[in-house]
């Protein structure tokens, strides 16, 4: 091989989580069967089983089987967590400063509640309401 044709070689390129941002949290972290995937989430996100259920607004036992974990409300729980995650995903800057934003920015908007605060008191439309008025750009 010659030096010019080591030069024009390129190394394949790094994945990282902005490569990943290309498709939606939820088909992220979606087994082949279309259900969440508990354990690839914890370790996405770098938490514990008890913090995504305090998260998600589940009691801490429902993640730790997975015969309740595949149930239909910790299901949908999980699904709008990770929409409104994706939905913010791109502005906030990744991953996890999207959880940031999620646990802890006040939404004045919404009486002061955190997203987190919503989905947990099921009100997961209400924060999706309130993105989608951002995003056709109306006000905080």
């Amino acid at each position: 091989m010659t030096a010019a044709a080591k030069i024009d070689k390129k190394p394949a390129p790094r994945r990282t989580l902005a490569a990943s941002a290309s498709k939606p949290l939820v088909v992220k972290y979606m087994d082949k069967r279309g259900v969440i995937d508990v354990g690839r989430l914890v370790s996405g996100f770098f938490i514990n089983r008890d913090q995504l259920a305090k998260t998600a607004g589940l009691a801490t036992t429902t993640l730790a089987k997975r015969d309740r974990s595949t149930a239909a409300r910790p299901q949908a729980r999980l699904r709008e967590m990770l929409e409104i995650l994706s939905r913010i995903e791109d502005w906030s800057g990744g991953e996890a400063q999207a959880l940031a934003w999620y646990r802890s920015q006040p939404i004045p908007a919404l009486d002061g509640r955190t997203a987190e605060a919503l989905v947990q008191s099921g009100k997961a439309a209400s924060v999706r309401s309130y993105l989608d008025h951002l995003a056709l750009g109306g006000f905080a």
